[in-house]
Protein backbone atom coordinates (compact mmCIF):
# COMPACT_ATOMS: atom_id res chain seq x y z
CA UNK A 1 0.00 0.00 0.00
CA UNK A 2 1.46 3.40 -0.95
CA UNK A 3 2.24 5.70 1.97
CA UNK A 4 1.16 9.33 2.43
CA UNK A 5 4.34 10.64 0.73
CA UNK A 6 3.58 8.69 -2.46
CA UNK A 7 1.81 11.00 -4.93
CA UNK A 8 -1.53 10.11 -6.43
CA UNK A 9 -0.92 10.00 -10.19
CA UNK A 10 -3.88 10.68 -12.47
CA UNK A 11 -4.20 9.77 -16.12
CA UNK A 12 -4.99 13.18 -17.69
CA UNK A 13 -8.43 12.12 -18.95
CA UNK A 14 -9.48 10.73 -15.55
CA UNK A 15 -8.38 13.98 -13.89
CA UNK A 16 -10.32 16.13 -16.39
CA UNK A 17 -13.43 13.97 -15.94
CA UNK A 18 -13.22 14.33 -12.15
CA UNK A 19 -12.93 18.15 -12.33
CA UNK A 20 -15.79 18.26 -14.86
CA UNK A 21 -17.92 16.12 -12.56
CA UNK A 22 -17.35 18.58 -9.69
CA UNK A 23 -18.81 21.36 -11.85
CA UNK A 24 -21.61 19.15 -13.22
CA UNK A 25 -22.83 18.45 -9.68
CA UNK A 26 -22.83 22.07 -8.55
CA UNK A 27 -24.54 23.42 -6.43
CA UNK A 28 -24.63 19.99 -4.76
CA UNK A 29 -21.57 17.98 -3.79
CA UNK A 30 -20.46 15.70 -6.59
CA UNK A 31 -18.77 12.37 -5.94
CA UNK A 32 -17.07 9.52 -7.72
CA UNK A 33 -14.62 6.66 -7.47
CA UNK A 34 -10.98 6.43 -8.49
CA UNK A 35 -10.11 3.18 -10.26
CA UNK A 36 -6.52 2.12 -10.74
CA UNK A 37 -3.59 0.24 -9.30
CA UNK A 38 -1.37 1.27 -6.38
CA UNK A 39 -1.26 5.05 -6.55
CA UNK A 40 -2.12 5.42 -10.25
CA UNK A 41 -5.65 6.46 -11.28
CA UNK A 42 -6.53 4.89 -14.63
CA UNK A 43 -10.21 5.77 -14.66
CA UNK A 44 -12.71 8.04 -12.92
CA UNK A 45 -16.22 6.73 -12.26
CA UNK A 46 -18.83 9.44 -11.66
CA UNK A 47 -21.41 8.45 -9.06
CA UNK A 48 -24.77 9.74 -7.90
CA UNK A 49 -24.76 11.73 -4.68
CA UNK A 50 -27.58 9.81 -3.06
CA UNK A 51 -27.70 12.42 -0.26
CA UNK A 52 -28.50 15.14 -2.86
CA UNK A 53 -26.82 17.66 -0.56
CA UNK A 54 -24.44 20.61 -0.76
CA UNK A 55 -22.86 19.49 2.54
CA UNK A 56 -22.47 15.68 2.40
CA UNK A 57 -22.27 12.90 -0.15
CA UNK A 58 -23.31 9.27 -0.21
CA UNK A 59 -22.38 6.87 -3.01
CA UNK A 60 -25.16 4.32 -3.60
CA UNK A 61 -24.09 0.77 -2.71
CA UNK A 62 -25.21 -0.51 -6.09
CA UNK A 63 -22.91 1.98 -7.92
CA UNK A 64 -19.98 1.07 -5.66
CA UNK A 65 -20.49 -2.64 -6.30
CA UNK A 66 -20.81 -2.09 -10.07
CA UNK A 67 -17.56 -0.08 -10.07
CA UNK A 68 -15.76 -2.73 -7.99
CA UNK A 69 -16.82 -5.54 -10.32
CA UNK A 70 -15.84 -3.58 -13.46
CA UNK A 71 -12.46 -2.70 -11.93
CA UNK A 72 -11.81 -6.35 -11.00
CA UNK A 73 -12.64 -7.44 -14.53
CA UNK A 74 -9.88 -5.09 -15.77
CA UNK A 75 -7.36 -6.22 -13.17
CA UNK A 76 -7.76 -2.93 -11.31
CA UNK A 77 -9.34 -1.85 -8.04
CA UNK A 78 -10.99 1.12 -6.40
CA UNK A 79 -8.12 3.08 -4.89
CA UNK A 80 -10.01 6.12 -3.70
CA UNK A 81 -12.98 8.42 -3.68
CA UNK A 82 -13.57 11.99 -4.81
CA UNK A 83 -16.09 14.57 -3.72
CA UNK A 84 -16.47 18.29 -4.12
CA UNK A 85 -16.81 21.04 -1.56
CA UNK A 86 -18.97 23.70 -3.13
CA UNK A 87 -18.30 26.56 -0.71
CA UNK A 88 -15.56 25.42 1.64
CA UNK A 89 -11.85 24.64 1.62
CA UNK A 90 -10.59 21.39 0.08
CA UNK A 91 -9.96 19.80 3.47
CA UNK A 92 -11.77 16.83 5.04
CA UNK A 93 -14.65 17.84 7.29
CA UNK A 94 -15.32 15.92 10.52
CA UNK A 95 -18.06 14.08 8.57
CA UNK A 96 -15.59 13.17 5.81
CA UNK A 97 -13.18 11.77 8.40
CA UNK A 98 -15.88 9.82 10.25
CA UNK A 99 -17.18 8.32 6.99
CA UNK A 100 -13.78 7.42 5.48
CA UNK A 101 -14.46 3.76 4.60
CA UNK A 102 -10.97 2.45 3.81
CA UNK A 103 -7.62 3.47 5.31
CA UNK A 104 -5.91 2.33 2.09
CA UNK A 105 -7.89 4.73 -0.11
CA UNK A 106 -6.95 8.13 -1.42
CA UNK A 107 -9.49 10.86 -0.58
CA UNK A 108 -9.65 13.65 -3.15
CA UNK A 109 -11.59 16.83 -2.45
CA UNK A 110 -12.10 19.48 -5.11
CA UNK A 111 -13.13 22.87 -3.76
CA UNK A 112 -15.20 25.13 -6.00
CA UNK A 113 -15.03 28.00 -3.49
CA UNK A 114 -12.77 30.16 -5.67
CA UNK A 115 -12.50 31.03 -9.36
CA UNK A 116 -10.42 27.93 -10.23
CA UNK A 117 -11.05 24.41 -8.87
CA UNK A 118 -8.73 23.43 -6.03
CA UNK A 119 -8.05 19.68 -5.82
CA UNK A 120 -6.32 18.22 -2.78
CA UNK A 121 -5.65 14.62 -1.82
CA UNK A 122 -5.42 12.97 1.58
CA UNK A 123 -5.00 9.69 3.38
CA UNK A 124 -7.29 9.22 6.37
CA UNK A 125 -6.19 6.55 8.85
CA UNK A 126 -7.51 6.28 12.39
CA UNK A 127 -8.96 9.80 12.02
CA UNK A 128 -5.49 11.18 11.17
CA UNK A 129 -5.32 13.22 7.96
CA UNK A 130 -2.17 13.23 5.80
CA UNK A 131 -1.63 15.36 2.68
CA UNK A 132 -0.81 13.51 -0.52
CA UNK A 133 0.58 15.26 -3.60
CA UNK A 134 -1.39 15.01 -6.87
CA UNK A 135 0.38 14.50 -10.20
CA UNK A 136 -1.38 14.60 -13.57
CA UNK A 137 0.25 12.93 -16.54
Amino acid sequence: MPDAATPLVFHAQAYAEMIGNAYDGYPLEACGLLVGKGSRVHRFVACTNEAASARVYTIPGRELLRAELAAEAEGLEIIGVFHSHTHSEPYPSPTDVAQAPDPGWFYVIVSLKREAPEPRCYRIRDEEISDVPIVVG
